[in-house]
């Protein structure tokens, strides 16, 4: 199958059908990335948090800066 008989059937799949494969890529993406099993938990933590709706806004995560990062001096 080709790349583009691919992308002229995705919108034909049911919306779980097309998350499979957004997972699918996204697990391949990862593992070309050596990835670690510390870096898919905090992913897989991350998808959970969204889903939930425990999500900030882009200002609330820019007060939080400084708590997740460390200062180079």
């Amino acid at each position: 199958m080709s790349t583009t008989e691919i992308l002229e059937e995705l919108p034909r799949l049911a919306r779980e059908e097309r998350e499979k494969i957004r997972q699918r890529l996204e697990e391949i993406e990862l593992e070309e990335m050596n990835e670690t099993p510390e870096m898919l938990a905090a992913i897989d933590a991350g998808r959970r948090s969204i889903r939930e709706g425990k999500v900030v806004s882009l200002e609330e995560a820019r007060r939080r800066m400084d708590q997740w990062t460390i200062k180079l001096s």
